[in-house]
């Protein structure tokens, strides 16, 4: 008799997975029925693993795999896909069966052959991703598992793939803006080392022909190009090495405690640090709000996933006065980090039960005000480097022509 994979809910709500036997699968769901079990899913056992093993077969055969990683992207797709045809009346096994044939990131397949392997041993959607916290974050878990306990796993799914797909956009946005001045920055120094590695020994040797007394600045400069040139590599190991003594500090909190405490302090890049927080604890919190998800539970998980120790201990002071039974407004005020602004419409959203609406208010200002501060900067950089680079390449110049132009004076005068 073949066996079939079941998730259930009982009448109380608490859910039941198990295998079970019988000669058809509407013979076994009245059977489960008349246990007094609300099922949600059930298949054959052994189906999604033969699925599995053919898909492996199909696809190791292909190059459809266009990368390795979990990106964004891929994110954001296959939320979009899960949300659509778990809306069309689909079964999830049966949705994460098609998103699977259409994956270009080969380690989201097997991530989702994972997920179909353990949802068929009766574990659910929420426990099956949670054990893949590097691709799926905290946010994913507990908002798929609201999802599943409400019913409304389509609907939570569809504003999660709209929250990745703006923040993907912003980050976008973001990149776009700060392309150009990277851009900039690395051809100016590559053009200043070009100059001090290779043609300032060549006028060095020239210079030293004439057996006369150098200025300081061409002094200098001569220096500064032999240290490069004769103990390059020694520099270059220098900041290998430093690169990683700063990746292996960079895994104690306490460093990285000190290292945020210095960016806050920062002029500009402090403010933009700050307001990028903003921006990031109202669109989490607005999102998971609006899915359903109490007030202290998006505060838990926006901690988690707060991205700074700063704000992660300020939602956890907004936390301890929610618990007591206070406003998020009144804590929020006496942090450092939200602006008045915030704090007013915090208040106000708490006030007339609009709190989704007035976070994601927040969350569309910052963003935009973050755009907007970014492409300002990016357009007042481009003639800061034009004039920073000649300052730099002209005192160069001046330097190395210096002595020539006195020993013309000099010859002028003789």
């Amino acid at each position: 008799m073949p066996k079939y994979s079941y998730i259930g809910r009982k009448t109380s709500g608490e859910k039941e997975t198990g295998v079970i036997e019988g000669p058809g699968q509407d013979d076994v769901v009245a059977q489960l029925q008349k246990k007094g079990l609300i099922v949600t899913s059930i298949i054959p056992f052994d189906v999604g693993k033969k699925d599995i093993a053919q898909d492996k077969v199909v696809r190791s055969g292909k190059s459809q795999f266009t990368h390795n990683s979990v990106g964004a992207g891929d994110l954001v797709i296959f939320a979009r896909q899960l949300s659509m045809l778990l809306g069309a009346g689909i079964s999830l096994l049966r949705c994460l069966d098609v998103i699977s044939k259409q994956v270009d990131s080969k380690k989201l397949f097997g991530i989702i052959a994972q997920v179909r392997q353990d949802m068929e041993g009766g574990r659910t959607l929420r426990d099956s991703i949670a054990k893949f916290p590097d691709v799926f974050s905290p946010l994913w878990v507990n908002l798929i598992e609201t999802g599943e306990a409400s019913g409304n796993l389509p609907m939570v799914l569809d504003k999660l793939a709209h929250y990745l797909e703006e923040a993907a956009s912003f980050k976008r946005k973001i990149i776009s803006a700060l392309m150009y001045p990277g851009i900039l920055c690395f051809i100016s120094v590559s053009a200043v080392l070009f100059f001090v590695m290779k043609i300032v020994p060549t006028f060095s040797k020239i210079l030293g022909s004439f057996g006369v007394e150098l200025p300081l600045a061409t002094k200098i400069l001569i220096m500064l190009s032999d240290i490069l040139t004769k103990k390059f590599f020694w520099f270059a190991g220098t900041i290998v090495l430093l690169v990683f003594v700063y990746r292996k500090m960079s895994k104690q909190p306490k460093f990285n405690r000190m290292i945020e405490d210095a960016r806050f302090k920062i002029p500009i890049v402090g403010e933009f640090f700050r307001y990028m927080l903003i921006e990031r604890f109202a669109t989490t919190m607005s999102i998971l709000i609006e899915s359903g998800v109490p007030i202290l539970y998006a505060l838990e998980i926006s901690e988690r996933s707060a991205g700074s120790f700063k704000m992660a201990d300020t939602i956890q002071f907004i936390k301890r006065s929610v618990k007591e039974g206070r406003s998020m407004a009144a804590p929020m005020e006496k942090s450092e980090l939200f602006t008045p602004m915030v704090v007013q419409m915090v208040a106000i959203g708490e006030e007339i039960g609009e709190l989704s609406n007035m976070l994601k208010r927040i969350a569309k200002f910052y963003q935009e005000y973050l755009e907007t501060f970014v492409t300002r900067l990016a357009s007042i950089f481009e003639p800061l480097m034009i004039v920073f680079m000649g300052i730099i390449i002209g005192g160069m110049v001046i330097a190395i022509f210096l002595p020539i132009f006195n020993m013309a004076t000099m010859k002028t005068a003789g």
